[in-house]
């Protein structure tokens, strides 16, 4: 009997997830632990779809720079998933797009700091992408995430 492709996953989920979130690490076994991301991630629950937010303020103001710009990004990620009653930790994946990998690498300390005092030490699966540029011509980075809180009633509408 040939073993199922989940057999060698680890389904233990890390410290920073807390007990209450459907989510799990899966890590092949074997595999070194990445860094700063998740190979995968196993969740149950329900879905929030945060579209691509930019580094900009809730005046439409950009950020100075590639980390400033990740940093509001971050923000501006956790208030969309703060209205679906959703945190750092019911995050599953995410999906960055940068202009220039180069200013990324260059700026990685900075843009770790960033990720860390907004997400803490909660590393959903990512994926990096450059692009050419943005729809706004100011944005350095977009950020696209998908998280899954436990099952049960969506949250009250605000001003409910």
């Amino acid at each position: 009997m040939t073993p199922s492709p989940i057999d060698g996953l680890s389904r233990a989920a890390e410290a920073a997830t807390p007990a209450a979130t459907t989510l799990s690490v899966l890590q092949p076994e074997g595999w070194p632990r990445p860094k700063g991301y998740a190979n995968g991630i196993l969740a149950e629950g329900r879905m929030v779809f945060v579209g691509g937010q930019i580094g900009w303020d809730t005046e439409g103001r950009f950020a100075s720079g590639l980390a400033a710009q990740v940093r509001q990004t971050l923000a501006n990620t956790l208030a969309v998933l703060a209205v679906a009653g959703a945190g750092p930790e019911h995050v599953a994946r995410m999906t960055w797009y940068v202009c220039s990998i180069a200013d990324y690498n260059a700026q990685l300390g900075a843009i770790g700091q960033a990720y860390r005092e907004t997400f803490g030490r909660h590393y959903p699966a990512m994926a990096l992408v450059q692009v050419v540029r943005l729809v706004e011509a100011e944005a350095l980075v977009e950020i696209e995430t998908t998280a899954v809180l436990p099952p049960g009633p969506p949250p009250a509408p605000p001003g409910s």
